[in-house]
């Protein structure tokens, strides 16, 4: 493919790029330029269809001439996963955006892939309906949010915005239009394409549950010093049945011990310091990490179930009426390399501590405790080969727990010389699928796991 595209001769891109201008409109189509790379590849050229009829005209001009095609949303998650082998046409979905006229009060909605999910939540809420989602990136679209397998801490009650999909419409490879949904066999391939990182389908549009805004909503917050003590907290939380709608952990990194907040022999400073928690690992958190815990409902039911959480987590416990500030934001900034943890929760602690002792210094961790998936960071100035046995040592450890360790982003030294997925049970199933749905590898060819 990367040869066709070199092939094309300068007769053959000119004619590449009036094709484009026709379909798009000159506009809406270019030559690709520095900020137009997907995980490090640079597109050649960038087109921006006014719909999926133009969209399916872009696909078909680059099957004709055997082009490699990447979708693109916001361009928010564009750095996470593999490099893709070659990005010939980067497809801006930014024009298949919009909410669908839905008789009023159905709980349904179909949304535009390229419509920023802030836009529509803002829509919804005119109504007093929502999306039970809060993926953490600023500015994502929905299309992107479902094409990266994105989920919020709104997950823990609600499942992933994959779990809501009630069905898709997405361009297959060579530009056919497929609507899939209605039943459990089409919803089991609307939801192959989450996660797949536009390298299955180019997604147009996706019917998802709506439901109303709830009336209050309660964050309770309680601080912690160690991965152990998290464990146990959220243990009680799980155990107290106060259906919440997000138990969410955020741990910093650091050398130093932790200061007290108490003075040497109060009762509780001496308690924690027996905790079992606090013994037998060096080099705690310079400040207290929190596990917060988001309840959502009737004023009167919130408040109760608020009140009675606080008895439960004891005196250090408080209640307020907004998130903290870390809330639905990812650890990692850009240049680190970014992990994902996913784990049974009862073994969270472990791959924390796990991650704490190959790196050597706890690390920032953050993410739904409730469901056993964080995110942590590395610095981005590790050497590729220290990331690469601290990823080695993580995933022996997850391993025997049945979760795994994926790197979500990464600098493009480690990228290259670290394997990004680690063990993958479900290879051959998706191998198969990228057989079915893309037997010419053009969407979005490496960006799977396998090269896929």
């Amino acid at each position: 493919m990367a040869a066709a595209a070199s092939s094309l001769g300068r007769s053959g891109a000119l004619e590449i790029t009036r094709r484009l201008a026709a379909i798009c409109g000159p506009p809406f189509s270019r030559l690709g330029g520095p900020a137009d790379e997907v995980a490090g590849r640079p597109a050649r050229w960038v087109a921006v269809p006014g719909g999926p009829h133009a969209a399916a005209e872009v696909l078909r001009l680059a099957a004709a001439h055997d082009l490699a095609v990447v979708p693109r949303g916001a361009g928010t998650k564009i750095d996470w996963g593999a490099t893709p082998v070659q990005v010939d046409i980067m497809l801006d979905t930014g024009r298949l955006a919009g909410i669908g006229h839905e008789p009023v009060g159905a709980l349904v909605a179909e949304v535009g892939a390229g419509t920023p999910l802030r836009a529509v939540q803002a829509t919804l809420e005119r109504t007093g309906q929502r999306l039970a989602m809060d993926a953490p990136s600023p500015g994502a679209t929905l299309g992107g949010v479902l094409a990266a397998g994105e989920a919020g801490p709104l997950s823990h009650r609600h499942g992933s915005p994959c779990d809501q999909l009630l069905g898709v419409r997405y361009l297959a490879a060579d530009g056919e239009l497929v609507s899939a949904g209605g039943g459990a066999p089409g919803l089991d391939l609307a939801r192959l394409l989450c996660g797949s990182q536009g390298a299955l389908g180019v997604l147009v549009s996706a019917t998802l549950r709506v439901q109303s805004v709830p009336a209050s909503r309660l964050w309770v917050s309680r601080p912690v010093w160690t991965p152990l003590e998290v464990h146990d907290l959220v243990r009680t939380i799980l155990a107290a049945r106060l259906e919440p709608a997000a138990i969410e952990l955020d741990l910093p990194g650091g050398m130093p011990r932790p200061r007290h907040p108490y003075p040497p022999g109060h009762p509780a400073a001496t308690a924690r310091e027996r905790h079992p928690s606090m013994s037998g690992r060096a080099g705690a958190p310079s400040r207290a990490g929190s596990v917060v815990v988001l309840l959502e409902g009737g004023p009167a039911d919130v408040t109760e179930r608020a009140e009675r959480l606080v008895g439960l987590l004891h005196g250090e416990a408080t209640i307020a009426h907004s998130a903290p500030t870390w809330w639905r934001r990812y650890p990692f900034a850009p240049g680190d390399t970014a992990l994902r943890l996913e784990v049974p929760i009862g073994d969270l602690h472990a791959a924390v501590y796990a991650l704490r002792d190959a790196a050597g210094a706890p690390v920032p961790v953050r993410g739904s405790a409730g469901l056993g998936v964080v995110h942590a960071a590395l610095p981005g100035a590790l050497a590729p080969d220290r990331v690469a046995s601290i990823l080695a040592a993580v995933r022996g450890v997850l391993l025997a727990r049945q979760g795994r360790c994926v790197v979500v982003s990464a600098p493009p030294a480690v990228r290259r010389a670290v394997d990004l997925w680690g063990e993958l049970a479900g290879l051959t199933q998706l191998r198969a699928a990228k057989e079915h749905l893309d037997p010419e590898h053009r969407l979005a060819p490496g960006r799977l796991p396998g090269g896929l």
